[in-house]
């Protein structure tokens, strides 16, 4: 398979960005979150600067302008730019088109964000969040570290169980959002879910995607949890606007805000000393969630510390439980010493992943992406025997194919054979046949209607 071909697989699971997510939304939900000046400074912020732009000559006017002369504020040779700013714009309600006197089409900035974004800009309004000076100071305060260090053991966790690391235990509800994105996939009753094909690809991707594309899941499953919505998304982006070290307090949060809030805290998006206490302290994972930055508190594991011999051997230089636990997902681990452990690939370990829905060439990306710097030095990175030898063990396992089926045989005669046959395939539960040997399989749904037929004909005859 070509690299081309791989890139195009491995950017399936890439998740939208705010501006794909907010488009989706129905109207009256983005004119509701328009009403909360954080939400209308988080949109603001993540436009295109043309378009930007734009906003912010519009934003103190009150009267429509003319489209022609909106066109005019771009050259020409920028044309394409000016469009797919007009698109974005007119997507998320920012701009509405207004007929004006003598026909002419033009172009107004959507009131409601209009209005708040002032306020978000130039003050005023409802305060974001509750002041936590009646509170006192705080006792079991968070400094910046600790805060960072926090966040990454929580979303830390949650991969953990995701390939499977004993240790590793989350909520029900955390599990079954799992499950709900495709990530996981249940196992036999009693069991642990275990990992898909989609969910090993989200475990490539830095921390800031896997956190958005994470969130994405939430949102959607939100209103069938008893969620509003707007209500969720405007406290999102309020802690996007948050203070790093500074707390919060939770009066006048809803119920349901609240147990949005413990949500968060199992995520590492904001830390909270024990359930029902009176304050909160938003982490770096939750200050960049929707601004696009990436925090540091991300892949802190990931630099190249991979070696590939031609032996099948894996000698990974990380003490991390989580890229240790990655790599016994498809091959067997042999030792373990304090910052080295030494695995083979073998034709078990990589049918095993395969059959969990892990891909030949996610095992390969993998591989490749992890590459220790003195392997980076050759071409190909790997060795041909390797990717090879993991994409034939994935076609061999690929030429059976297991049904569940009713074998009938010991047919008196070629016409009975011939006969039951004929009328299985015609109600199209035929599995497999062999007229030679006079046997045929149909599937077990279909058995019944042809154990009926196969005895009204011997009553007959």
């Amino acid at each position: 398979m070509t690299e081309s071909v791989m890139k195009l697989q491995r950017v399936q699971l890439k998740c939208k960005n705010l501006h794909e997510y907010l488009r989706g939304l129905s109207p009256g939900i983005l004119d509701r979150l328009y009403n909360h000046p954080a939400t209308c400074l988080a949109v603001l912020r993540e436009l295109p600067g043309l378009a930007k732009n734009y906003v912010m000559r519009m934003l103190f006017l009150e009267q429509p302008l003319r489209q022609a002369a909106v066109a005019l504020w771009v050259k020409k040779e920028y044309v394409k730019e000016q469009e797919e700013s007009s698109d974005i714009l007119l997507g998320l309600r920012l701009w509405h088109t207004q007929l004006l006197p003598g026909g002419l089409e033009g172009i107004v900035l959507n009131p409601i964000f209009k209005e708040n974004l002032r306020i978000a800009l130039l003050g005023g309004g409802k305060a974001w969040s509750d002041d936590t000076s009646q509170l006192g100071p705080d006792k079991h305060a968070r400094d910046v570290p600790s805060l960072d260090k926090y966040a990454e053991e929580r979303w830390e966790v949650i991969l953990h169980f995701m390939v499977g690391s004993p240790s590793a235990a989350v909520s029900q509800d955390l599990a079954q959002l799992l499950i709900e994105a495709g990530l996981m996939k249940s196992s036999e009753p009693g069991e642990p879910p275990c990992i898909t094909s989609s969910g090993f690809q989200f475990l490539l991707l830095d921390t800031s995607s896997q956190l958005w594309y994470f969130m994405l899941q939430y949102l959607q499953s939100a209103e069938t949890r008893g969620m509003d919505l707007v209500e969720i998304l405007s406290f999102l982006f309020q802690l996007s606007f948050s203070t790093l070290g500074k707390d919060y307090s939770v009066e006048g949060m809803s119920d349901s805000l609240l147990n949005f809030l413990q949500h968060l805290r199992e995520f590492g998006l904001v830390f909270q000393r024990k359930r029902k206490s009176r304050r909160y302290y938003p982490t770096r994972l939750a200050i960049n969630l929707s601004s696009g930055i990436s925090g540091t508190t991300v892949d802190t594991h990931n630099q190249g510390f991979i070696m590939v011999e031609t032996n099948y051997r894996i000698y990974a230089y990380t003490d991390s439980e989580l890229q240790i636990a990655l790599i016994a997902l498809f091959s067997e681990m042999l030792y373990r010493f304090p910052n080295l452990v030494v695995a083979q690939v073998t034709r078990e370990s990589t049918q095993q992943a395969i059959a969990n829905g892990i891909t030949a060439d996610q095992i390969i990306h993998f591989l490749r992406t992890r590459a220790h710097a003195v392997m980076l030095k050759q071409t190909p990175v790997l060795p041909p025997t390797i990717t090879d030898q993991i994409r034939l063990w994935e076609l061999e396992r690929d030429r059976l194919r297991f049904s569940e089926g009713v074998l009938y045989n010991q047919f008196l005669s070629q016409v009975d054979f011939e006969l039951l046959r004929d009328h299985a395939k015609e109600l199209g539960v035929l599995v497999f046949e062999n007229p030679i040997k006079r046997l045929m399989v149909v599937t077990p749904a279909g058995h019944s209607d042809v154990k009926r037929f196969w005895k009204r004909q011997k009553h007959s005859s």
